[in-house]
């Protein structure tokens, strides 16, 4: 889509009252940073390819908002002047955005969230390989790497290259390249079955991954980085690539803790989570994907993590991570903080460099930038799927499938979508969504802290995991940290406020409180079959991660920590000297405050549980065995299979739950073949 002139005039001053041009404030700071405005860094058109990615409600409601804003009737929102915004003063423009963001009415706190994650998003994190972006120098980001020259151009895994309709033959088609996608075709071509590929993302490799912030959103996660709740209330990030999630996640390795997997056996009549079966799956994956914790250092906020938990004695351990070849240089060091932006050196080991490249290399086939429209049924029994391939030139062709069997592994936002535009009515398909509800508690230290270099997680705080005799409660781990999505998780109170804060980037050490949420959303679909998310946040899940941001608070002070920034848009502030918290006042104040959806940064990078597996078949749409209780032959292999939230970084889990039904699926297609053989034989 493109803006129209009086849009882009709209959307430029916005840009410059979220990030106005100003007098330098002090002789320490850099008048360029200060005097650069939004609109000067901002690239209208990729703001326009990411909301052309949104549903088309939300692409509605945005272009809605910019009418708003164009017309005398927006002073009304605020008891303002009766003027259309690029008719405002700054000062009034400013006015106007504070009292959105504290509105009562929670279109305009939406509205207000809207803009504020946009600008910010693209003014810190936007860049072009010519130049850069010209605030990184002013806030120390060194910006993305040099390109290495001992990396390979050539990609190992050749695609299908259709040009025109097409249909396909085989034995296993698989929806989704992922974590559970990603196993399933590996296992299944290994064992010697014909396997197919469909995968909605791009085929990115080595140089591909220019560590470019926006770029690299916008080409390996969904919705280009902008996916959401329907209330806006959530940010939600989650991988559209081949490999899928596994090429932009965090590198963490947990595997399922026992008590989730007596929860799951014992609640959802799924035995086989606490089975011998299912603990050699977690050692299958665990192996294929180098899973180790021999990484040579941590980055600043890991290490402020570490020290902080153990100053106050709480249990601390180092994670897991699925790396191989890492060595302890700077080349290396620094690439593992941009791996969530894609791993240019290949020491990431997700499917892309595991069970893809083994599906590839035993004759399985593959095709990208390809969106399943349906899953084709007949007699009780899925046939294979129809898809539209969109070629490298842009143009649209049809693909139809007919398979033996069909895994669906598109991630718990992409899957219940499909099965629903597939005619699937199971009343559950789409319920029970866990997202664990994440809030980041950023503290500034005296000592550079760099959170963008080094493993991006590498030591977790478990000390709160099972609070009040539950199995719920939260994580204490650290955020990737490049400058667009620092910019857009720091609260914004004023234009000077948060670029002081932007100034100080170096400095920032983040914590996220990880909440393994009890109480869940659920996923529907729109008239054009598109994914709607909704969810809020329960009082009993919201009282568990304000305990977790207090705690995070505390470890931020026990490391060193000056200030803390706690997570409301009212920007709650701790001070600290020498360990200790010089207003307590504000920490016990925080359950005081208003949590209502988007007066608070909520996010979430693990989605799950919207096709829950379960012995009960009126409650849970898929079997033990990864079938579908609705339709033969359907298998569902992802993070939607999980009967509740895994509690930690899902991807072992999702691995393992794919491995465990690859073999139910080898078992299902030898039996059929058996049973051909014997009536071929009479």
């Amino acid at each position: 889509m493109q803006f129209t002139e009086a849009q882009c005039a709209i959307l430029r001053a916005l840009a410059d009252a979220f990030i106005p041009s100003l007098p330098t404030p002090d002789a320490a700071s850099k008048p360029a940073y200060w005097a650069r405005s939004g609109s000067e860094g901002i690239d209208l058109a990729k703001a326009a390819a990411l909301l052309e990615a949104q549903p088309a409600s939300a692409r509605q409601e945005f272009l809605q908002l910019l009418q708003l804003l164009d017309t005398p009737a927006l002073g009304l929102t605020s008891f303002g002047p009766m003027r259309p915004f690029v008719r405002l003063a700054p000062t009034q423009r400013e006015k106007l955005l504070q009292g959105w963001a504290t509105s009562n009415v929670p279109q305009l706190r939406k509205g207000f969230q809207a803009l504020r994650k946009l600008f910010m998003f693209l003014f810190y994190g936007g860049s072009t390989p010519e130049q850069g972006n010209f605030v990184w120098e002013h806030i120390g980001y060194p910006g993305p790497q040099a390109p290495d020259p001992a990396v390979a151009a050539e990609k190992p895994i050749r695609l299908l290259q259709p040009t025109q309709n097409v249909h396909y033959d085989c034995e296993v088609l698989v929806i989704g390249s992922g974590a559970g996608g990603g196993v399933v075709a590996g296992e299944m071509a290994a064992a010697g079955y014909d396997v197919l590929v469909l995968e909605k993302g791009p085929y990115f490799h080595g140089s591909d991954f220019t560590q470019r912030e926006v770029d690299m959103l916008g080409a390996l996660y969904e919705g280009r980085g902008g996916l959401s709740t329907q209330d806006g209330g959530i940010a939600l990030l989650a991988g559209s690539c081949l490999g899928g999630g596994t090429t932009v996640n965090w590198a963490g390795a947990f595997r399922t803790p026992d008590y989730v997997r007596e929860e799951w056996a014992r609640e959802h009549q799924a035995p086989h989570f606490t089975s011998a079966d299912f603990t050699h799956s977690l050692d299958a994956v665990s192996q294929a994907l180098s899973v180790n914790t021999n990484y040579p250092r941590h980055n600043g906020q890991n290490q402020a993590l570490w020290d902080g938990s153990r100053a106050l004695g709480q249990d601390v351990k180092l994670i897991p991570r699925n790396e191989k070849g890492l060595t302890d240089s700077e080349q290396h060091f620094c690439g593992l903080g941009y791996s969530g932006l894609g791993d240019r050196h290949g020491i990431k080991q997700g499917t892309l460099n595991t069970y893809l490249q083994t599906a590839f290399e035993h004759g399985a086939r593959l095709l990208c930038t390809t969106s399943v429209t349906r899953v084709t049924m007949a007699h009780g029994r899925a046939t294979g799927a129809e898809a539209t391939h969109t070629t490298p030139d842009g143009h649209t062709i049809q693909v139809t499938v007919r398979a033996k069997r069909v895994v669906v592994a598109g991630g718990s936002i992409q899957t219940p979508a499909l099965l629903l535009r597939s005619g699937l009515r199971h009343p559950h398909l789409g319920q029970h969504l866990h997202l664990h509800p994440t809030v980041v508690v950023a503290g500034l230290y005296q000592q550079r802290i760099e959170p963008w270099h080094g493993p991006m997680m590498s030591v977790v705080n478990d000390a709160f995991t099972r609070m009040e005799g539950s199995n719920f409660g939260v994580k204490l781990e650290t955020p990737p940290a490049h400058p667009g999505l620092m910019a857009m998780v720091l609260p914004w109170r004023s234009g000077r406020q948060h670029k002081e804060l932007m100034q100080q980037a170096a400095h920032l050490g983040s914590f996220i409180v990880l909440t393994r949420d009890r109480d869940g959303g659920r996923v529907t679909v729109d008239k054009h079959g598109a994914p709607l998310i909704s969810y809020s946040l329960s009082e009993y899940d919201r009282h568990h991660l304000l305990q977790g941001v207090r705690a995070a608070a505390e470890v931020h002070v026990a490391a060193g920590a000056h200030t803390v920034l706690l997570p409301h848009g009212s920007l709650p502030t701790l001070y600290a000297q020498n360990g200790h918290l010089q207003n307590p006042e504000v920490l016990a104040g925080l359950p005081q405050l208003n949590w209502k959806s988007n007066q608070f940064g909520l996010y979430s990078a693990h989605q799950m549980s919207t096709c829950r597996m379960g012995g009960n078949a009126a409650t849970h749409p898929t079997r033990p065995s990864g079938e579908l209780h609705e339709v033969q032959h359907l298998f569902v292999a992802d993070a939607s299979a999980f009967p509740a939230c895994s509690g930690v970084n899902p991807m072992l889990t999702i691995m393992a739950l794919a491995h465990h039904t690859a073999q139910h699926l080898k078992v299902s297609l030898q039996s059929e073949m058996a049973m051909r053989q014997a009536v071929a034989l009479g």
